[in-house]
């Protein structure tokens, strides 16, 4: 989907400095004026150059000397003429950015060491820029790697403080003409927001020549006396061709500019039969009125451009439409606990502000870029640099977002505000991804690649058959090349998809991108985790067997437990009636196995039998042992009777006959019994699992080729949620937002899991839907153009329209399946 996306958008938005004369002389068969070889404007003389190469100024050349000593002129190989000017452009002081305020404002992450920072780039606009803004590391070495989001014109930069620094970096970006917009993200989002002018006024210019031209054009329909004003007829004619030319000139140069710029690379884009059509209807409306004294086909031709454009804007916006809401409006379910009022209490992320005091347990994100106030911070940046090793900060340093805490409680006061945004960058981290092709997408993009070359040829046939004809002939050519539409098909896809995924969202279930609808549709396995997945992690019955623990000794256990979000850990925590909760020293937790502490020279150990008395204990019941020693001395265990998810039964009866059920646990084996009369005969049940032996599990099932959905709590079974084909983990209140999963499910939505899985399904089928209806509506259209029975003003209507029926289609029949299923 990102190729047909990325090759709409980028035939959209061409930058047009210098195109247009280029397209002018073309076809007027002169280019004698010598054009920058770096930008592509007019020289003013030949001046300055370098060898055989010609630029408009020192400052396009200076670029060229940069890529050239760095052996980066593939650049120019890309797509001709790439480059922005540097023409009047003085060296800019950007010694302001050597100030630490200002840079700790801009930074995105830094430990000392490495640095992330993200740039708005509006000079964006075509495959040279990706492919240079990614090479940046060859022009300094300093910069590790650079990355591009080239919807939202956007480079992410990773680079060494020791090697090169923020202000080297903005100065090379200037010096290769990519000089970055360094203010708030709300001015860049405005700024995006007024490239649609450029568009408007096309349309605009458009409309007001189609209207003219159709008013001055009735006389022609209406046939009033037409023979007897034969020079009144020729100003008219003459008049409508002056008022075609900004049209053809001016708002259709789009279509021209991607046109001839894939045959520079040798490639004939989607674009091109339309600047064919194009082309064609206005030279023969040029012929027609120079030689045979005719009117032409000046009003389909403005019309033909007028709906392409509105069609082109309609695109756009529900592009963007799709964007805003995935990057936005997508809150995840976490919540941070948080000092109000003299206590702790729970608020969701999103309401979080500058100077809120925030608790920040074990395993748990930081949510905001913030100051560490009390507590021993052992930050493991993982999910925004790949790299597990905990970085230790002291009282008063900042802490970025991002960052796991890997030991005790901490209490931190933000410093920004949270960045949604920047949270779901995170999430989509290529170190935690599975980039594969959607096969949704990789079908459609085989199909639009050999479609011009199909609809080429189609036109061509049309042209013979209607020989010798030549009126009839050109009507059933240029109709074919016009009303033959691509972009129903690439459309259908990401609307339907997008859609879905909006509806997920509504009802709490977030998706990380489109392709993991289409995963979970074709998943055959499902694995669930026990603690915290299939049962909930509040409102059980606990029981403490075994010594009687004095004041003191509770007082150590909830002060440990305070500091593990594991559901087991809150339930124990929950129990303990007393009020007081100390801070604890040398706190560790180990996965699957539970948790160390000291307090007043008091060593506490608490988890599974194994972990605590060295022994397994593998007594059945519906019941979970959390056992506890201090200094060595067994107490006891706390009995935590196991509390299943409403709606399980049910969902597990849906799954039942279109999955293998597979369930992985940490626990031990005492509620084997319930489990396995829950989940069938057939269903396989694992205890005692530790997160590796989860992840080879799920590895060993991948290679006989199964497809395997995981749901788990994203605590202890992170590797195997990675793992896993798709990985779901389960949220209640708390800040467990994992990189590792493909999606974020709300504990109080886990009834509604079974619906989400088989309308993924169901989206598919809509997918494949409106490729049979596009399919359909191109070969009737194509039926009545090779005819000549349909004119190219009627293809051109129906061109947009069919991309309107797709998206309307998707959109009412994604709305209408969901509502049959309780989603809407």
């Amino acid at each position: 989907m990102s190729g047909v996306l990325y090759l709409a958008y980028a035939s959209l938005e061409n930058h047009l400095t210098g195109f247009m004369t280029e397209q002018e002389t073309t076809l007027k068969g002169i280019d004698t004026i010598k054009r920058c070889f770096h930008c592509g404007e007019d020289c003013p003389d030949e001046s300055v150059f370098t060898g055989d190469k010609f630029f408009c100024c020192s400052g396009c050349r200076s670029v060229f000397s940069i890529l050239q000593k760095n052996d980066l002129c593939d650049y120019y190989s890309i797509t001709s003429n790439p480059g922005s000017t540097k023409k009047f452009q003085g060296k800019r002081n950007y010694d302001f950015l050597d100030d630490p305020d200002l840079e700790e404002k801009l930074i995105d992450f830094s430990d000392g060491n490495f640095t992330r920072i993200t740039f708005y780039i509006p000079q964006m606009h075509c495959s040279s820029c990706i492919w240079i803004l990614e090479n940046l590391y060859k022009l300094d070495p300093g910069i590790g790697s650079s990355s591009v989001n080239f919807l939202q014109k956007k480079v992410f930069i990773k680079f060494s403080e020791r090697n090169t620094s923020l202000k080297k970096i903005v100065e090379l970006l200037d010096s290769i003409g990519y000089e970055p917009l360094l203010s708030s993200e709300e001015k860049a989002e405005e700024k995006g927001k007024n490239s649609y002018k450029n568009l408007y006024y096309k349309i605009g210019v458009a409309g007001f020549c189609f209207g003219n031209i159709m008013l001055l054009s009735f006389p022609e329909y209406l046939s009033i006396n037409i023979s007897e004003h034969e020079e009144l007829k020729r100003i008219f004619a003459f008049i409508n061709l002056a008022l075609s030319i900004p049209v053809f000139f001016y708002s259709a140069d789009d279509y021209f500019i991607s046109a001839w710029r894939g045959l520079k690379k040798k490639i004939i884009n989607i674009d091109f039969p339309l600047a064919l059509g194009i082309l064609v209807l206005f030279l023969r409306s040029l012929v027609d009125i120079l030689f045979y004294g005719g009117p032409g086909f000046l009003d389909s031709l403005s019309g033909l451009i007028l709906f392409l454009l509105a069609g082109k804007l309609f695109q756009n916006k529900s592009f963007d439409t799709l964007n805003f809401e995935r990057n936005y409006k997508s809150f995840f379910p976490i919540a941070v606990t948080v000092f109000k009022g003299g206590k702790e209490t729970t608020l969701p992320v999103e309401k979080l502000k500058t100077g809120d005091r925030v608790i920040i347990h074990n395993s748990e994100l930081v949510p905001a870029d913030s100051v560490l106030m009390k507590g021993n911070a052992a930050i493991d940046y993982s999910f925004v640099t790949g790299e597990s090793i905990p970085v230790h900060h002291s009282g008063g340093e900042i802490i970025y977002a991002g960052g796991k805490q890997t030991g005790g409680n901490i209490e931190i006061e933000t410093v920004k505000e949270v960045s949604q945004s920047y949270l779901t960058q995170l999430w989509n981290n290529q170190a935690f991804g599975k980039d594969a092709e959607s096969g949704i997408v990789s079908f459609a993009n085989k199909v639009s690649k050999y479609f011009t070359f199909a609809i080429l040829l189609f036109a061509a046939a049309a042209l013979i058959n209607s020989l010798p004809d030549a009126r009839f002939a050109f009507n059933a050519f240029t109709s074919v090349l016009i009303v033959a539409c691509p972009c129903a098909l690439a459309l259908s896809t990401p609307f339907t998809l997008g859609s879905t995924m909006r509806i997920f969202g509504r009802n709490k279930f977030y998706l990380k991108n489109t392709h993991v609808i289409e995963k979970i549709s074709a998943a055959d396995t499902i694995v669930f985790d026990k603690t915290g997945t299939l049962t909930e992690s509040g409102g059980r019955k606990i029981t403490f067997t075994g010594e009687n623990l004095s004041d003191e000794e509770r007082t150590l256990v909830k002060s440990a437990v305070n500091n593990s979000m594991h559901p087991l850990s809150r339930a124990v925590f929950n129990s303990l009636d007393t009020n007081v909760i100390r801070e604890i020293s040398d706190y560790t937790e180990q996965p699957g196995r539970g948790i160390t502490a000291s307090l007043n020279g008091k060593f506490i150990r608490l988890g599974s039998s194994e972990f605590v008395t060295g022994k397994n204990d593998n007594r059945s019941g519906v019941s979970s042992k959390v056992y506890l020693s201090i200094n060595g001395e067994t107490k006891g265990y706390y009995k935590i009777e196991s509390r299943y998810r409403d709606g399980l039964k049910k969902i597990i009866s849906s799954f039942k006959k279109k999955y293998s059920l597979i369930v992985l646990s940490g626990d031990n084996d005492s509620e084997l019994d319930y489990l396995r009369e829950i989940l069938g005969a057939d269903a396989e049940i694992h205890f005692n699992q530790m997160p590796q032996d989860k992840l080879d599990y799920i590895s060993g099932l991948q290679k006989q080729g199964r497809k395997i959905l995981m749901v788990g709590d994203g605590l202890n079974d992170a590797g195997a949620l990675k793992q896993s084909d798709i990985g779901i983990t389960i949220t209640d209140d708390t800040n467990n937002f994992s990189p590792a999963c493909d999606a974020i499910l709300n504990s109080n939505s886990f009834s509604l899991l079974s619906e989400f899985i088989n309308f993924s399904g169901t989206s598919r089928k809509i997918i494949f839907s409106s490729f049979v209806l596009s399919f359909i509506y191109n070969i009737l259209g194509l039926g009545f153009a090779f005819q000549g029975i349909l004119s190219p003003l009627i293809a051109a209507v129906l061109m947009p329209l069919s991309s309107v029926s797709v998206l309307l289609f998707t959109t009412i029949a994604v709305n209408l399946f969901a509502k049959r299923r309780g989603l809407v």
